[in-house]
């Protein structure tokens, strides 16, 4: 427990900050009974969307649904527990990278400058053009999800993998800048999906496993972080509350992640990828 105060004494000092304003909340009795069971969402959904690199919103927008939150207050939260949980995750992940060589891929930084900035523009694009979801973008998400889960298991016995880096080429830019795009869209109505795609391009192409998740890490973190301002000036749709405790858990979670997927070798991280994958495309339909 040391160790991880000292390893990380600025998320430490967050979580203090945390318990002290719960602590001093007026009727804070009554606010913990009734809402701190959404620390255990936020620490099971970051620990999830940091080692997938897939994003929170599948667990968090379907428990918020059951809960009879509007569409909008489930997005908006979700967003807003991401902003922390995948904010750990992203920088433990930098972290690592930087502290690997055997993950320093050359195209790396380029592939996280090429997918980022295009992931926040399609997410303000729908946002401040009011563009509309189609109606059954659910269901093809979902569908979609679970033939990507199908590519992944195949590319487990069929792929064979390119030592010692992948080296990325031109169509496989346009194709990430492409899928960077249409996935920030699909983020700003659904709060995941940019991080899911880029990781199944990665993986399947043969990009190094961990690398890949690091990357859907840290574009999902920089495009949650940019939609978050149109949910608290104009939609002004997020529970407070709900973010409050279940952001506290999404800091821990976004933290432990990256020491879950280093447990896990490279074959069986694919296929946990994979069925993780599956499950959320069956949780969307």
């Amino acid at each position: 427990m040391s160790e991880l105060i000292v390893r990380y004494p600025y998320r430490f000092a967050l979580l203090v900050i945390w318990a002290c304003y719960v602590y001093f909340a007026d009727g804070s009795v009554v606010l913990v009974e009734n809402y701190a069971g959404f620390s255990l969402l936020g620490i099971f959904g970051a620990i999830f969307a940091n080692s997938t690199g897939a994003g929170g919103g599948v667990i968090f927008i379907p428990f918020f649904n059951q809960l009879g939150m509007s569409e909008m207050s489930s997005v908006a939260t979700s967003f807003a527990i991401q902003c922390v949980g995948m904010s750990a995750g992203a920088v433990s992940w930098l972290s690592f990278v930087r502290a690997t060589p055997a993950l320093q891929h050359p195209q790396f930084r380029t592939v996280l400058m090429v997918t980022g900035p295009l992931s926040i523009v399609g997410i303000l694009a729908v946002q401040f053009f009011d563009l509309i979801a189609p109606g059954n973008l659910h269901q093809a998400f979902g569908l979609f999800s679970l033939l990507l889960a199908l590519a992944i298991f195949a590319s487990v016995f069929v792929v064979t993998s390119k030592a010692p880096f992948l080296l990325l080429t031109r169509i496989d830019f346009f194709a990430l800048s492409l899928i960077a795009l249409i996935g920030g869209g699909i983020t700003a109505w659904l709060s995941v999906g940019v991080g899911e795609l880029l990781a199944v391009y990665l993986i399947i192409r043969g990009y190094n496993i961990v690398s890949s998740i690091a990357i859907a890490v840290i574009v999902t973190a920089f495009s949650v972080w940019s939609a978050i301002p149109y949910h608290i000036w104009e939609s002004q749709a997020i529970e407070f509350n709900v973010w409050l405790f279940a952001a506290a858990g999404a800091l821990i979670g976004g933290t432990l992640a990256r020491y879950v997927v280093s447990w896990i070798s490279p074959r069986y991280l694919k296929l946990f990828f994979a069925f993780w994958i599956a499950f959320m495309g069956w949780a969307t339909l």
